[in-house]
């Protein structure tokens, strides 16, 4: 499936003064771990804590940009959809809006026609 790479960077560029800031503004502290109950539910699991989800969805896309594969889509899309449920219950002590990245990580998906199946497992 073809990537459509001049709608993400429109959209990452409508938002990127705030999620530059933020992605540089995150210490990885894990301070936000404990605030998402998929990641206390999950045994921990690294890849549930807010941050994790953050740097490796948002900050993958304005890494790669115009470089991005269906493939890396396809990740950041299971993040944003399966690993999130957009509770809003996150929080950072540095007051980064991780709900803001998310929520953009979900619409650039949508964008690429990648989205939760509630058909599927």
């Amino acid at each position: 499936m073809k990537v459509n790479t001049s709608e993400i960077v429109a959209l990452l560029n409508a938002e990127k003064p705030k999620m530059k800031l933020w992605l540089k503004v995150c210490a990885h502290c894990s301070l936000c771990a404990e605030s998402c109950f998929l990641y206390t539910v999950k045994d921990r699991d690294p890849r549930y804590m807010p941050s994790y989800k953050v740097i490796h969805s948002i900050g993958t896309l304005y890494r790669k940009k115009r470089r991005i594969s269906h493939q890396d889509l396809e990740t950041i899309g299971d993040i944003v959809w399966n690993r999130c449920v957009l509770c809003t219950r996150c929080y950072c002590p540095f007051g980064i809006d991780i709900p803001a990245m998310i929520t953009l990580g979900r619409k650039i998906c949508r964008t690429q026609n990648i989205y939760r199946r509630y058909d599927e497992k």
